[in-house]
């Protein structure tokens, strides 16, 4: 999956089960002149659910196709896997000029997750994740780095060598950047307002996980995302109640440079080393852009400092499973849970 080279949301599959079986509740007991349309795609990498409330199918089809069409346009913008997109010649070349404002927003949005992190969360990471997947790809020496692999590679890691003046971003030499933290939940909080500047007041973007939602049920009830156990697919951690905010999660569970070795995918930017601090995060906040890179700056910072950041921070929820499968939340998390 191209878009959590650092982060990995994991209740993918079982919040697009959920939520489908909501819709098709709604669907039986809402009022006659309002229903839910949604409609489902492989985009980035994953799989994106988009539904609305709307009372015209043929408006409700035509706005979630621009929806769709918006998330398609962020990852043509910011997918590293794209010679042609912009953030592949920023990481070829070093610099872009007249860069799409979007991008440049993002970019600079990231420096705010770094500077609130104390580094936990760093898009210069690249260079690092590079070298991981080097050592455990065919003709690759199937051991970790050595600490002077390591320790040298982190030169080129560092987010405040990221230079931004107007539209024009560069980096020094050989640095590499990657949006795998944020792209996904920056596509789905582009996709929303593109729903809300078509009318839409009620309605939810699910990317892989990545999820944010508006409003609330035809009924009038909010909106129902689980979190997965990461011990029993088919069960709950919890249930959320979730109106007019987003959620990501971040862990491991099943995605490693090597799956003999497991050594996670997720690095710390600031060791250059696998996080393992905790099985998964879990983060409520207003944009799914906020969610997405605080999970994974919490997952990195583990337990203790990771609650810290997010109790600093106004309208931010947790809820981390630790590795011996404790379950911690922040003060506020219990106000989102389906009682």
């Amino acid at each position: 999956m191209r878009y959590k080279t650092v982060a990995i949301v994991l209740i993918a599959v079982f919040t697009g089960l959920l939520m489908i079986d909501y819709v098709q509740d709604m669907d039986s007991q809402s009022l006659p002149e309002q229903q839910v349309y949604s409609q489902t795609r492989s985009l980035m990498d994953t799989t994106v659910t988009i539904a609305v409330v709307n009372s015209n199918e043929t408006s409700a089809i035509e706005i979630i196709n621009r929806a769709f069409e918006k998330i398609n346009y962020v990852d043509g913008v910011m997918n590293n896997y794209d010679n042609s997109s912009e953030i592949s010649i920023l990481n070829n070349e070093g610099e872009v000029t007249n860069a799409d404002p979007e991008l440049v927003n993002v970019i600079s949005r990231c420096t705010y997750y770094s500077e609130k992190s104390s580094g936990a969360f760093d898009i210069s990471i690249q260079p690092i994740l590079d070298l991981w997947a080097s050592k455990y790809a065919p003709g690759g020496t199937n051991q970790p780095p050595t600490s002077d692999e390591i320790n040298e590679t982190l030169k080129l890691v560092n987010y405040s060598a990221i230079m931004i003046e107007g539209n024009n971003v560069s980096m020094k030499n050989e640095m590499k950047i990657t949006l795998g933290g944020v792209a996904k939940g920056y596509a789905v909080d582009a996709a929303i307002e593109s729903m809300i500047d078509d009318g839409i007041t009620s309605g939810f973007v699910n990317a892989g996980g990545d999820g944010r939602y508006i409003g609330t049920k035809a009924d009038g009830s909010q909106w129902k995302v689980g979190l997965q156990n990461p011990d029993k697919s088919e069960d709950a951690v919890t249930i959320m109640n979730i109106q007019d905010v987003a959620v990501a999660t971040s862990g491991n569970y099943e995605r490693y440079f090597s799956d003999e070795a497991k050594v996670s995918h997720i690095a710390d930017p600031r060791t250059g080393y696998p996080s393992s601090n905790l099985i998964s995060s879990t983060v409520i906040a207003q944009t799914t852009m906020d969610a997405d890179a605080l999970a994974t700056s919490v997952f990195i910072l583990g337990e203790e400092d990771g609650l810290a950041m997010v109790e600093k921070l106004e309208g931010v929820e947790c809820l981390i499973i630790t590795n011996d499968k404790e379950i911690i939340m922040s003060s506020g998390f219990s106000s989102y849970e389906n009682n």
